[in-house]
């Protein structure tokens, strides 16, 4: 049975990156006595896979990790499970079943959203100002970066990537394109409208969270955006 496991990641463990992350939860669904299936072999492993890596320092609402087991009661108690294990910082919020054949979350990744917020003494003087000014720089015919590849650097032109660019309050809102193909970060998208302003962006400017990520169930004509954790069912 294929399980897809909606978490959370807040606190000191932010500062935790993916792979530990992964040896973390290797030893917690042990320690919950989960019945996961076991990959055949010389060197068995727990059948296990994530969505996105979060990178270092940023908090999330929305990590998702596929696994397989071999049998459980039903998902809220495998959820129940798991919380009475984990960490301070760590959460189990969602717990979906998926079909035979479901593809792993890691090769659906269309979308992801963000929020971020300025950390203290990192506000520009005019914050206001600031914060109007993305809709200008949205609304420019092309946004160009110079983005480092695995081959080199290159002028990207993101300005597709940016599905949606907002302010509330004083927290700035963006759903960009993720995944392994066209993966936009959101660090990336305030240095380039720090450039727009002609400023350098300040290093460790914004708490940076994410809050879901998506799968695209429709084409890239005409997208439509799905929470991971929807393309399945629950069993209660």
């Amino acid at each position: 049975m294929k399980l897809r496991i909606k978490f959370s990641k807040h606190g000191p463990v932010k500062f935790i990156g993916h792979l530990d992350v992964m040896r973390y939860f290797q030893k917690a669904i042990r320690r919950a006595e989960i019945d996961i299936k076991y990959s055949e072999g010389f060197s068995p492993h727990q059948i296990m896979s994530f969505a996105a890596p979060l990178g270092v320092g940023l908090t999330s609402n929305g990590e998702y990790m596929d696994i397989e087991v071999n049998s459980m009661t039903d998902t809220k108690t495998l959820m129940e499970q798991l919380n009475a294990v984990m960490v301070d910082g760590i959460h189990i919020s969602e717990c979906s079943i998926l079909e035979e054949g479901a593809k792993n979350a890691m090769s659906l990744v269309a979308a992801a959203d963000y929020t971020l917020s300025f950390r203290e003494g990192k506000q520009p003087k005019d914050l206001e100002g600031f914060l109007k000014g993305l809709e200008s720089f949205l609304n420019q015919p092309q946004i160009i970066i110079n983005k480092k590849t695995k081959k080199g650097e290159k002028d990207v032109d993101i300005k597709p990537w940016i599905y949606q660019l907002s302010v509330d309050g004083e927290t700035i809102f963006m759903k960009v394109s993720s995944g392994s193909a066209d993966n936009l970060k959101p660090e990336l998208v305030m240095e380039a409208y720090y450039n727009f302003l002609g400023l350098s962006m300040p290093e460790f400017a914004f708490h940076i969270q994410r809050e879901e990520v998506y799968a695209n169930t429709g084409d890239e004509d005409n997208r439509i955006l799905v929470p991971l954790g929807r393309l399945g069912g629950s069993c209660e």
